[in-house]
């Protein structure tokens, strides 16, 4: 009777895996080993949210960090297949996105780097740890690590260039982003705990990036080794920006994915991970 049920809740577990997606997700893209987004994570109390998160493998720690706004953990897939192999990996979805509270305080990037303490201390981690961050996820990283340099090994940042005032910011419409992918948005809602606050979310989200700035204030502050990654045709993270965050980190390497845009290791992940890998292994 217990294979049964084994067998029966890993077949629920493939069958739902092919319902999550990620933004725009084509028909065609690589589908990940497990619905990660929703798959029996844990919660930590980070302030006035339930901060949401699974763990997976075992080894040295990786907290993986999705995009922002529009971004999700099952994204994040196929770094999250890869690693477990080798490490334990703590994927986080971000305040206020998949299973995670939006809270009600502003967002900000101490906040999110406070949101990964959380998680890390309530999963009893106390060595330092790497972390990967794509865009939102990658501002996130950098955060974390100027804020709490000790708990930072390694940071992997994609598409994650330098933010001055003067750059143009983003306007995030929840009816628009429903247009473009109504069945990213039904799944997003279905996981959220506060479904009616998504405009809301939105709003908060686009907010906190009007008039922010991440730059050599921020960048000075990392000890962290970082390897800066970005597409080579990103029009959020523009080349030059992530070639000045290269420039502005005291300890850095810098990989160009040649002929990608913003979601480059989306678009070309063997790319990513030939840079990734041998940057977390040395």
């Amino acid at each position: 009777m217990r294979k049964i049920l084994a067998v029966l809740l890993l077949l629920t577990q493939f069958a739902f895996s092919a319902e999550l997606r990620y933004f725009m997700q084509s028909e065609n893209s690589s589908k990940f080993s497990m619905p990660y987004g929703d798959n029996g994570g844990k919660y930590a109390q980070s302030g006035d949210a339930k901060i949401y998160y699974e763990i997976y493998g075992k080894g040295e720690v990786v907290v993986v960090l999705h995009g922002g706004g529009l971004g999700s953990m099952y994204e994040m897939g196929g770094f999250i297949d890869e690693l477990k192999q080798n490490y334990q990996v703590i994927a986080i979805s971000t305040r206020a996105h998949g299973k995670s509270d939006i809270g009600q305080t502003p967002f900000s990037l101490e906040q999110r780097a406070d949101d990964i303490m959380a998680v890390l201390k309530h999963a009893k981690v106390e060595k330092a740890v790497n972390l990967l961050g794509f865009s939102d996820g990658g501002y996130s990283a950098y955060a974390f690590g100027a804020k709490y340099q000790k708990m930072a090994k390694k940071l992997v940042t994609i598409g994650a260039g330098e933010v001055l005032a003067t750059n143009k910011r983003f306007v995030f419409k929840l009816d628009e982003w429903r247009v473009y992918d109504a069945k990213f948005i039904t799944q997003q809602e279905a996981l959220m705990s506060e479904p009616k606050r998504y405009a809301e979310f939105l709003k908060m989200y686009e907010d906190m990036w009007n008039g922010a700035v991440v730059s050599k204030e921020i960048f000075s502050k990392i000890s962290a080794h970082v390897l800066v990654i970005n597409g080579q045709n990103d029009m959020n993270s523009h080349l030059q920006t992530a070639v000045n965050s290269y420039q502005s980190l005291p300890n850095a390497s810098l990989a160009i994915i040649p002929d990608t845009s913003h979601p480059c290791f989306l678009e070309n992940f063997d790319a990513a991970w030939a840079v990734v890998k041998p940057f977390l292994a040395k």
